[in-house]
Order: C-alpha cells, then sequence, then structure tokens
C-alpha cells in the first residue's frame, strides 16, 4: 500500500534581541500550537519555525519553548535613529540577514511570516513581502517602536496592544490596524499560587507570612539602577516584605548574600506564573510584556520605567498609562530614589491599597480581552484567518 505524503504547513515567527520581543511571540506561538493540534489531521503536518538572532540569548530562549520546532539564525544589525559608525558595520549585518531571510523563507515556503518586532525582525519582513508571503506584525508597546514603523509597510495586518496606538500610524496604515491587547503565554491564565510559594520557600525558613512578598523584576537580563536601590535599601525592604528578587545574571554576584527575608533568583522563566501569581505587589522597569503578565495576575505595580538617551521612551509611555489606570505607581528619572522608593512601597502595606490597585491592574487585562478570548489566542486566530482567506 502505497502511503502518501504529508502536507506541511509552515509558519514563521521573527523577532528578537531581547525577551521583551520574544516571550510575546512565543503566547503567540503556544496558541497557534494548540489551535493547530486541534486542527491536525492525517493529511497535513504543520510547524512553527523562529528567525532569530544568529548571537545572543535568542536561540535559548526560543528553543525553551515546546511549541517551536526549529530556529534560524540570521544576522542582525541594529536600527539606530542616531549617528554612530556601527551604523555602517550594522549596514553589512543587515544585508546579510536580508539575504539569509530570503533563502531561508525559499526554502521553507512558509504559508505566512508573523513579527513580534526588534531589529532582527525587519530583513525577513522585507523578504517575505518580496516573496509575497504574508506577513502580520504586532506591536507590544503604547507607541510603535522604528522596526514596528518599517514592518508595517510590508504587513497584511498591524496589530497593537493599546487603542491609543493607532495614532501613531499615519493615514494610509490606519485601515489595517487592529487592537488586539497584548499577548501573554497560557501559562499565566492558570497559574498557581500555592506553587509558586512553594518554588520560592519551601527550603527556606526565614519566610515570613505575616508580611506581604515583594517581586522585583528587571526584565530578562535584569535592571541596574532597580538592583542597586534594591541593595541600598535591603534593610527596610526586609524590614516590610518578603523580597523576592530577579536581578539579571550580570549582577547576581554584587546583589547582597545571607540576607534573611531576601530570596534572589538571577532568572525565572517556567515558574514566573506562579512566582507572580503568590506576589502581593511587583517592582518593575516598564517593559511591556511584564506589566501585561502583572496585570493578568491583578497585580499593583511600582515602576521604574526605563528612560533617557537609551531608550526611545516606551517604557515611560507604558507606565504613565498604567499610572493614569490606577494600577501602579511611577518613579521616572529624578523622581527614582530611596526615599521616594520607601514612599511608593509603603502605601502598598495597606491591604486596601493593594486591593484597589489590584482591581485597576486586572481591568486593564480584561478590557485588552475585548470578551474575544485572550489576546494571543484572538491573535492566533487572526493569523490562521489570514492563511484560510489567501487560500479561498
Amino acid at each position: 500500500m502505497i502511503q502518501m505524503k504529508k502536507k506541511k504547513l509552515r509558519f514563521v515567527f521573527a523577532g528578537g534581541g531581547t525577551g521583551g520581543h520574544i516571550y510575546p511571540g512565543l503566547a503567540i506561538a503556544d496558541e497557534l500550537r494548540l489551535i493547530l493540534d486541534e486542527k491536525s489531521d492525517e493529511e497535513t503536518n504543520y510547524e512553527i519555525i523562529w528567525f532569530g538572532n544568529s548571537s545572543g540569548m535568542d536561540k535559548k530562549l526560543v528553543l525553551e519553548s515546546a511549541s517551536v520546532d526549529s530556529f534560524v539564525g540570521i544576522p542582525s544589525g541594529k536600527l539606530r535613529r542616531y549617528v554612530s559608525i556601527k551604523n555602517f558595520f550594522d549596514a553589512f549585518k543587515i544585508i546579510a540577514g536580508f539575504f539569509c531571510s530570503l533563502f531561508a523563507l525559499i526554502r521553507f515556503r512558509p504559508v505566512a511570516l508573523f513579527s513580534k518586532g526588534g531589529f532582527v525582525s525587519v530583513p525577513p519582513c522585507v523578504a517575505a513581502r518580496l516573496l509575497k508571503i504574508p506577513v502580520l506584525t504586532h506591536e507590544c508597546d503604547f507607541t510603535p517602536g522604528l522596526a514596528t514603523k518599517i514592518n508595517a509597510r510590508f504587513a497584511k495586518k498591524i496589530l497593537v496592544s493599546y487603542k491609543e496606538t493607532l495614532d501613531f500610524f499615519p493615514q494610509k496604515l490606519k485601515s489595517r490596524v487592529l487592537v488586539t491587547g497584548n499577548p501573554v503565554r497560557p501559562a499565566f491564565y492558570s497559574a498557581d499560587k500555592k506553587k509558586g510559594l512553594d518554588f520560592l520557600f519551601s527550603t527556606r525558613t526565614d519566610f515570613d507570612s505575616a508580611k506581604p512578598i515583594l517581586l522585583v523584576l528587571g526584565g530578562s537580563l535584569g535592571a541596574r539602577q532597580i538592583n542597586v536601590l534594591v541593595a541600598q535599601n535591603i534593610a527596610w525592604l526586609t524590614a516590610n516584605f518578603n523580597v523576592v528578587h530577579q536581578c539579571g545574571a550580570n549582577d547576581e554576584e554584587t546583589m547582597p548574600k545571607n540576607v534573611s527575608g531576601y530570596f534572589l533568583h538571577p532568572f525565572i522563566y517556567k515558574e514566573m506564573p506562579d512566582v507572580i501569581s503568590c506576589a502581593d505587589v511587583v517592582l518593575s522597569r516598564a517593559g511591556a510584556n511584564s506589566i501585561w503578565e502583572c496585570a493578568v495576575l491583578a497585580k499593583p505595580l511600582v515602576l521604574i520605567p526605563l528612560s533617557g538617551s537609551g531608550t526611545r521612551g516606551d517604557q515611560v509611555d507604558n507606565a504613565k498609562f498604567f499610572e493614569k489606570s490606577g494600577a501602579a505607581k511611577v518613579l521616572l528619572k529624578n523622581d527614582v530614589n530611596d526615599s521616594n522608593l520607601k514612599a511608593a512601597l509603603e502605601s502598598f502595606l495597606e491591604s486596601s491599597v493593594r486591593e484597589a490597585f489590584s482591581k485597576n491592574s486586572h481591568a486593564l487585562a480584561v478590557l485588552s480581552e475585548n470578551n474575544e478570548g485572550r489576546p494571543a489566542k484572538k491573535i492566533a486566530s487572526i493569523l490562521l484567518n489570514e492563511i484560510n482567506g489567501a487560500k479561498k
């Protein structure tokens, strides 16, 4: 009996450089995989391939997800808005990234390319458009970054987390923009507080159940400014909170050691949904990924957004939106000091204050779902609808 060869449908995801451009994409890949597994039949195989930076942490982070079948590393040059000699050299990396993407796309013949942003996503989007492969792109932040602005020119659909973000696109592109909310991994919707407590404190005798839990986050690489503040104020912090601190691998050696009530972790990934679930307050940067994960889990926030010449101000915009919504207290630029940090956190020692901010935080996540399900699932469905529409 002759066995027929299965048809293979491939989806390419592009993005990277930081966890903020990877984790939301993985959330969508997870949801897409769940939908595809339900649709799986004897005639069709599905494959999800990720195009990311050939150097750095992209490959490691991506392949931690069971939803991604393979990783393709491409050369990546940074898109800078200022004059720098690095722009000259990175131009050659961008060109190399385009040709690597072009040849890989010809080889894989995907039915669609989904971009999660970051400078590494631009060459694949350009190559996909040249090959007439449908492109969809998503922007997590309140204001679109340069990569998204470029990718939007080649995209059939431009997906955004906030309805206000629509105003930052030119009129000719607005008809392609859809508000989806921010994609969060499915695991955050089934987070288990007890598992978080067991992971953090089961082997420690210095956990004080009478104190609230303060979770300190700085993104996948840590945040030097926040880490310094924690180190300087460790006595006050541990007197009032059980302090759980994801500090990032770069700063682990400089952080306090053997302090009662201080629970240090260089990095948390798989357990993060459960860890956030058991936290009472979160001190964090204002990267879109982290703050929306906290909103899903109804956490009050103290935000210290990355600002200054090294950033386009996206975190400041994110933080101000959460502050205006009553979900966060924000410390900006010169306001970032020991006394203001203590004042912001001290207010959250009152359970009634935590409850009010928690309610407002969760309301943002519910609003982003817009009665149509989780944003990541919604985006995965949009991606599939584009494919089905192209087949008709």
